[in-house]
């Protein structure tokens, strides 16, 4: 049979024909439901199904739209989103619709439909007709997996609108279907990547999801990990999206103290201990939970959970096993200086006297991995800042302007290149030579002067991190955290 040519007039014929179907459909539903003469239910049932297949024809015709985003407006003007937000069975369709390829073919195609379907309460729709699902029925497992995909698609093409969709009911039935007692499969794998987009970036959400006490969901399900490995790379795929799911909650100091009263630290000090894959994740949490002055009640927590127990033998050595994760060794060096400083910073009294006599022990061993540290990564920026300077040279000899923007990222390479790590262990050099013990600071200089290094340049290390300080935080906290780094860089 030959291809129909597809136009706006066709498509304008076809959405009619779906609208008076739809109609149609919905009007013997209603004869069914209210009509109690059991011969009548009856002829009312096959015109019913009748309509049913008719309705669905037209429906598996209107595909085609989905290959036009640029008609995607006939959609809206005839009414027919309304009609389709109706039915709902239409999710494949809708899923096509919402292709996030076919969404940035033509941008405004797609911003009139997704405007209609979120004015038309879509994600609330789409949550109600998960409820009525039955995953045991291959199908309506499907229809699950096709929704999340839809808000998927939404939420990539329209980020803005990811904490409207989590207070539809969303972030509720995630929530509550990723504690679900089901085997694990691929709709649990696509929730948890759900829920990790709906966090990003977003303090409306995270609170939700505090409030809703999602953190105790997500210490619950994390638990599984902290003796077994998962078993298939879906499985660590959603570990690791749980994972940053926590992550991005803990940014929100509210939910620190969830975390704290859910026994967050505990389960990631086990973690740590246990040495499965795990592991990595569990030392970027700990980070997140402990870091600012929001992080003041985990890190003295930790200190009495015994937690200086595990973090220190990571400090001393870098896991082999973590470069088979696919974490680089920067990376795991980086977590755990920035929580030793963590714990510098917010540490009082008893805790903080603990902390410090670690780094006597054992002939001070620590401060000779410190320092070893040191020198490794200073050499690493030394090497960035000098192709760096070359560039800058070059761009100078060719006319350019070396712009704020550039200028910007030029600092955030040495950032990656390990500016911030080193940033992180200068503070502690910085801060356990202040602390009073004299033999830290003594074995501090004593092997600065030996391999050639120089306070000026742990200095100068150190005013260049007190500039950058203090993402979104108050002025003057800002001002408060500059002087005391500044004061600690003076006296070193």
């Amino acid at each position: 049979e030959r291809a129909e040519l597809v136009d706006e007039s066709s498509v304008k014929k076809m959405i009619l024909t779906f609208e008076k179907r739809s109609y149609k459909n919905q009007e013997l539903r209603i004869n069914i439901l209210f009509d109690f003469i059991p011969t009548n239910k009856t002829i009312c049932g096959f015109k019913f199904m009748e309509s049913e297949l008719d309705l669905n024809d037209i429906i598996q015709e209107m595909h085609v739209i989905a290959t036009m985003p640029d008609l995607y407006h006939l959609l809206v003007e005839l009414n027919a989103v309304h009609s389709l937000l109706g039915l709902l069975t239409v999710v494949d369709l809708l899923q096509e619709l919402t292709d996030i390829d076919t969404l940035h073919e033509s941008e405004d195609g797609a911003e009139v439909l997704i405007d209609a379907l979120l004015e038309g309460q879509v994600v609330a729709l789409l949550v109600q007709n998960m409820e009525r699902l039955d995953e045991q029925v291959k199908e309506e497992a499907d229809g699950i997996y096709n929704t999340l995909a839809i808000i998927e698609n939404m939420a990539e093409f329209r980020p803005g609108m990811c904490t409207e969709a989590a207070q539809q009911g969303l972030m509720q039935w995630l929530l509550k279907r990723i504690k679900a007692k089901m085997p694990f499969d691929a709709n649990k794998l696509y929730c948890s990547e759900i829920l990790a987009i709906l966090l990003q970036n977003n303090d409306n959400t995270r609170e939700l999801l505090g409030e809703m006490d999602g953190i105790d969901v997500l210490l619950q399900q994390l638990s599984v990990f902290k003796r077994h490995n998962p078993s298939t790379a879906e499985e660590q795929e959603m570990m690791e999206n749980l994972f940053d799911a926590l992550c991005s909650c803990l940014m929100l100091p509210s939910n620190r103290d969830r975390f704290l009263r859910g026994e967050g630290l505990q389960l990631m000090n086990l973690m740590l201990r246990e040495k499965k894959m795990s592991r990595t994740s569990a030392l970027k949490v700990l980070d997140h939970g402990m870091i600012g002055p929001e992080g003041t009640d985990n890190c003295h927590k930790f200190v009495d959970i015994l937690g200086l127990r595990t973090i220190f033998p990571l400090f001393m050595k870098t896991p082999k096993k973590m470069r088979k994760t696919g974490v680089s060794e920067r990376e795991h060096e980086e977590h755990v200086c920035s929580i030793i400083a963590s714990m510098l910073r917010n540490l009082k009294s008893q805790q903080r006297s603990r902390l410090l006599s670690k780094f006597t022990e054992n002939d001070c061993e620590k401060v000779d991995r410190l320092m070893e540290l040191h020198f490794k990564y200073l050499e690493a920026v030394q090497q960035a800042d000098k192709r760096i300077e070359g560039e800058k040279h070059e761009m100078v000899r060719r006319g350019e302007i070396l712009d704020d923007s550039m200028e910007d990222e030029f600092y955030l390479r040495r950032l990656d290149a390990g500016l911030f790590v080193l940033q992180l262990i200068c503070y502690i050099m910085v801060e356990i030579s202040n602390s009073g013990i004299s033999q830290l600071q003594q074995r501090v200089h004593q092997i600065l002067n030996l391999r050639g290094g120089s306070v000026k340049v742990v200095r100068h290390i150190m005013r260049e991190y007190a500039e950058s300080i203090g993402d979104g935080k108050s002025d003057e906290f800002k001002e408060a955290e500059r002087k005391r780094i500044m004061d600690l860089a003076d006296n070193f």
